[in-house]
């Protein structure tokens, strides 16, 4: 029998995999993701035939100032639940990000490519990575980027709240990333699952993001036109819109390894805004 434990309950990508599959989920009130050896205990305990981590530090502006908290859950936690993998023979997929990049130029990064985060966020997701890596586990690490659906705190619920009191909004237009439904990451991380039990082998990094590239200015323009909404949309630069944590301006993943190893694609962000506002209650 597939017995998976997913690491996270309430999350968006956690929520999703829960209604996707018969998961074992396990939230922030059963393990706390800030003490490491807590998960690998769980994965002794449950005794899993693979393990989701959809679980995270997810505060980008916060995690500058609580970065040894966010280092915790994002870095040494991960490690921890690779570890007791390892030991079980099983395998791990882990969630993480395009921050691990430093955002030049304007070509996809490729999984192999350097890595340099810009912000605590992004240094402590690539511990995590470096720490899953380190303990020999099989294991899928699968970078994704904008993550958004109907649930939790994202983007598109942040643009369509604000139309409601906003006739025109100011959006950066110099970052360009690919917007992904959050219930085709769970897909996948389902059919990583599935395909790693078989195949150890096709152990590694791989990306994973909805197309096609798009900036947040015209990402909220096609909420707006979407939902029904006649808020205007002014494309701003970064510069113009200061955050504690510096943001990449060039998100763009490579995802072709995904498609050649797992024969998963790119999922169209366009039909998952329309998933997402149909189940929010409007007409598209």
């Amino acid at each position: 029998m597939n017995r998976i434990l997913v690491f996270g309950t309430s999350g968006q990508v956690a929520t999703e995999l829960r209604r996707l599959a018969p998961v074992q989920a396990l939230g922030r009130d059963t393990v706390d993701l800030a003490k490491p050896s807590a998960c690998a205990e769980a994965i002794r305990v449950h005794r899993p035939t693979a393990v989701i981590n959809a679980a995270a530090y997810t505060a980008v502006d916060r995690a500058e100032a609580e970065e040894a908290l966010a280092t915790a859950i994002n870095g040494a936690a991960p490690a921890a639940m690779a570890e007791a993998c390892a030991a079980l023979r099983i395998p791990l997929v882990h969630i993480s990000t395009d921050y691990v990049f430093d955002g030049g130029g304007t070509r996809p990064f490729a999984p192999n490519d350097a890595t340099a985060p810009q912000n605590a966020y992004g240094r402590g997701k690539l511990a995590g990575e470096q720490g899953i890596r380190a303990t020999g586990a099989s294991h899928a690490i699968l970078r994704t980027s904008w993550v958004f659906s109907a649930h939790g705190t994202n983007f598109v619920k942040t643009m369509l709240r604000l139309s409601e009191t906003h006739h025109q909004l100011r959006v950066v237009d110099d970052q360009i990333g690919g917007p992904t439904p959050a219930r085709a990451i769970a897909a996948a991380c389902l059919e990583l699952a599935r395909q790693l039990q078989v195949d150890p082998g096709k152990s590694g990094t791989y990306h994973f993001s909805g197309a096609p590239d798009v900036s947040w200015c015209d990402f909220a323009r096609a909420i707006f036109g979407a939902a029904g909404r006649s808020t205007r949309v002014q494309g701003i630069p970064t510069r113009d819109y200061p955050t504690p944590a510096s943001r990449p301006l060039n998100s763009r993943l490579d995802c072709s390894t995904m498609e050649t190893t797992f024969s998963i694609t790119r999922p169209d962000w366009r039909t998952g805004l329309t998933d997402t506002l149909t189940e929010l209650g409007f007409t598209t």
